[in-house]
């Protein structure tokens, strides 16, 4: 028989890994019988992983099929290796040895090899030379790093799970009748635990390190973490011990059943034992969480020690958090014989509310103040006429309430509440001193005077014709004083800053927004000659910018880091129209157009020779600090619908935003960068390569780390909004303080949360599609003008 000898390799153009474990190759001898006839002389296969998934090395005598090609189906017609015969028995046993003495199974003997292998060579070539079949002699490559021989493996991922085979058709529910039912074990334990015997017992109980670092780690909780049973029943051991710490107070209050008497006896006692907590730190107990009176009268004793202006930040949510008080004891605060005298408040007798200061006479209504102190409701209708700035919101954050149509509909009981508090609101009023009594009489004339605004934004709204055409109603009504009065008033608080007493508007400066609900910008003259410009809107619901803005300034000012924000004030006065503070700016859309840059804005209005980019360097520090600050509190409060039309700069160099309708991670945008950092932005401090740009990212970094630390605060104040009627967060109110608490990444160590922040400016400052939108935008924007 005739032997041909190839000696070619074969590059196969296949990865091992893109090999799937039935792998074949499939190999067909030709013979050429002229231009264009080729007849096969045969073909064999042969699987490329042997049967434990082992890729094959070195020889193999594969059997060639005559006059057929190499079948590669499965299975296949043509197999290379079969145990037909005896000859090829003994040639396929010979094989199998000569494999384990390749993989180092046999002692290793040279001069003994040498011979054997000889051996072998001749056994094979005459049981060949025998055999009726052709035979195809193949080697496979030996793979081989550092002089070491390796063998490749087929690997799958998962692929060693075994899959339970189910022997029966479906799974046979057997309902436990137990189910329900209290768990008398627990249930004993947890008595056994907290009875009053173990008192004296705990005590002196000092925690060991391990505990004691246990016990750290539950102190440092967020306010939504809900505490295990474990974690419960080793804070009520270790109570006594713990009374030393203020911040762990809420987590000794969460773990109380206060369906028990005796363990709600035993926390009550223990309440007036603990280190006073912190003012913010109360603001938690007076959520929804926590019922029982004494404790939210303690929340409210803690409150007592906050002075007017920190009130302030927090009465937006101390008025939502009467929601969770007890309805029947505000309605007990009322004067039983409380009869209206003859001050109108409005010109509207349609609303209740407006109609509350009417007047009321009968017993005077002291806050009330029992053994346990003052309920939410006294406390903030007492601390109200004693300053009249906190009346003043008060009265207009309760206003809304009571005229939410929503509300009126849904949760009746709610609005009665409201209308009660303003009731007794009005009746302490009414009990006052003279200053008091002017109190009051001053807010019955704002309200007068912001319903004839609203008539008058009506009376234009109806008005036919372009922008222009409605302007010049707008003006010609506030010019007729005799009809609307609205030009020259006796001088009033201006609602939305009470601290400023206004004479009327300036009706020849009066103009209408390009928008598509048309809000006025309205000029004030001030009591003492000085102007005000103002923004009303009617038609539009502010209490969710009213939040935002709060929550801004709540976050910054108070504290030792300046970012140059610019939280202006809002203030809803109903739910269909507030006010809003002027601040002269320029949107960066604007800027854009008119200067091509940032920078050239800049450098028109505050030019420098001496300072970057020949801009003032007080004005481009200003400008860095103020795209940190609001970079990292739009991102925290989930701000969306970004555009270069609500994002402002001021001659000063301060970036601000406006608009706050999507918040909380809504966006009507596909795909928002997680950082609402455009690339004009960043073009303004000089490009990704300047010195600004990397003072702007250390400052992030800064804000980050600061709002961190005022994290529980900034959760408490929305966990007291989840049933506020505020669009974003009705929409999913269970998981609104979670969607804030996941922005702070509480879970990482303050060097872990720099890098955090840092990736996420990378990722926002490469987010090109957000400029791809903001095309897009500007075309919309272009036809609404």
């Amino acid at each position: 028989m005739q032997k041909y000898v190839w000696n070619e390799w074969l590059r196969l153009p296949v990865k091992y890994p893109d090999l799937p474990q039935s792998a074949q190759v499939a190999l067909t001898v030709w013979d050429i019988y002229g231009p264009g006839r080729a007849v096969p002389v045969g073909g064999t296969t042969v699987t490329l992983f042997g049967k434990y998934g082992m890729f094959r090395q070195g020889m193999h005598d594969l059997k060639v099929w005559p006059g057929v090609e190499g079948d590669g189906g499965e299975p296949t017609t043509t197999p290379g290796r079969t145990s037909s015969s005896l000859a090829e028995d003994q040639m396929g046993r010979l094989a199998k040895l000569t494999k384990a003495h390749r993989q180092g199974h046999m002692v290793k003997v040279d001069w003994l090899d040498r011979l054997t292998f000889r051996e072998i060579e001749m056994i094979n070539e005459s049981e060949k030379r025998s055999s009726n079949f052709m035979y195809l002699m193949v080697e496979f490559p030996r793979v081989k790093s550092n002089d070491k021989e390796y063998s490749i493996v087929y690997y799958e991922k998962d692929g060693d799970d075994a899959s339970p085979v189910l022997t029966s058709c479906d799974i046979v529910k057997v309902p436990d009748p137990q189910m329900g039912m209290e768990n008398l074990v627990e249930s004993k334990h947890h008595k056994l635990a907290r009875s009053l015997r173990s008192g004296p017992s705990d005590h002196d109980l000092k925690p060991n390190a391990a505990t004691r670092d246990q016990l750290n780690i539950i102190v440092s909780y967020p306010p939504t973490k809900q505490l295990s049973s474990e974690e419960q029943d080793l804070v009520w051991k270790f109570r006594y011990y713990l009374t030393t710490q203020e911040k762990a107070l809420t987590k000794f209050l969460k773990c109380v059943n206060w369906d028990l008497p005796q363990e709600a006896k035993q926390a009550l006692e223990l309440l007036g034992k603990w280190k006073p907590m912190d003012v913010e730190d109360s603001l938690e107990l007076l959520s929804s969480h926590f019922t029982n009176p004494t404790v939210r009268r303690y929340a409210v004793a803690r409150l007592q020690q906050a002075d007017d202006e920190d009130l302030l930040m927090y009465l937006l949510q101390l008025v939502q958090a009467l929601k969770y008080e007890n309805f029947s004891d505000i309605q007990g605060g009322l004067d039983p014989g409380s009869k209206r005298d003859g001050q109108g408040l409005s010109d509207d007798a349609a609303l209740d509310s407006s109609q509350i200061l009417s007047g009321s006479s009968g017993s005077s209504t002291t806050p009330q103040k029992g053994k346990e102190g003052q309920d939410l409701c006294t406390f903030l209708i007492s601390r109200a006429c004693k300053n009249s700035t906190l009346a003043n919101y008060l009265y207009w954050y309760v206003i809304v309430e009571c005229e939410d149509q929503d509300t009126q509909q849904r949760d009746p009981k709610t609005h009665e509440m409201y209308l009660n508090v303003m009731r007794r609101f009005s009746q302490a009023l009414l009990k006052g001193d003279k200053t008091v009594r002017v109190m009051r009489s001053l807010l019955a004339a704002q309200q007068t005077f912001v319903d004839r605004l609203v008539q008058l934004m009506k009376a234009v709204q109806r008005e036919s014709g372009n922008r222009k055409k409605k302007t010049e109603r707008l003006q010609a009504l506030l010019a007729d004083n005799e009809k609307v009065n609205l030009s020259e008033i006796e001088a009033i608080p201006l609602p939305l800053e009470p601290q400023i007493r206004i004479k009327g508007i300036i009706p020849e400066t009066a103009t209408l927004f390009k928008s598509a609900l048309m809000p006025a910008k309205l000029i004030f003259k001030a009591e003492d000659g000085a102007t005000y410009p103002v923004i009303f809107k009617h038609g539009d619901d502010l209490r969710q910018d009213q939040l935002i803005l709060q929550i801004i300034s709540r976050c910054f000012l108070k504290e030792n880091l300046d970012l140059k924000l610019t939280p202006y004030k809002v203030l809803a006065t109903s739910t269909k129209h507030g006010f809003m503070q002027f601040v002269q700016s320029v949107p960066v859309a604007e800027v854009l157009a008119t200067e091509g840059n940032i920078q050239s804005f800049f450098r028109k209005h505050a030019p420098s020779e001496k300072g970057p980019y020949g801009i003032s360097s007080e004005v481009m520090d200003t400008y860095v600090k103020s795209c940190a600050g609001y970079c990292v509190i739009t991102y925290i409060l989930g701000v969306g619908d970004r555009h270069l039309d609500n994002l402002l700069l001021t001659k000063t160099g301060k970036l601000f935003h406006i608009d706050f309708g999507y918040i909380l991670g809504r966006d009507p945008k596909p795909l928002p960068p997680p950082m609402k950092l455009s690339k004009e932005m960043v073009e303004g401090m000089g490009g990704m390569q300047s010195e600004q740009y990397q003072e702007f990212r250390k400052q992030c970094y800064t804000a980050f780390l600061h709002l961190r630390r005022y994290s529980n605060l900034i959760l408490n104040l929305f966990s007291l909004m989840v049933d506020a009627n505020i669009p974003d967060i009705a929409l999913e109110p269970d998981k609104t303080v979670k969607k804030v608490q996941d922005k702070f990444r509480l879970d990482l160590s303050d060097e872990e949360a720099v890098h955090y922040m840092q990736s996420l400016i990378d990722e926002s400052v490469g987010a090109l599609f957000a400029a791809v939108v903001e095309q897009i935008h500007k075309f919309a924007q272009y036809w609404r003008r």
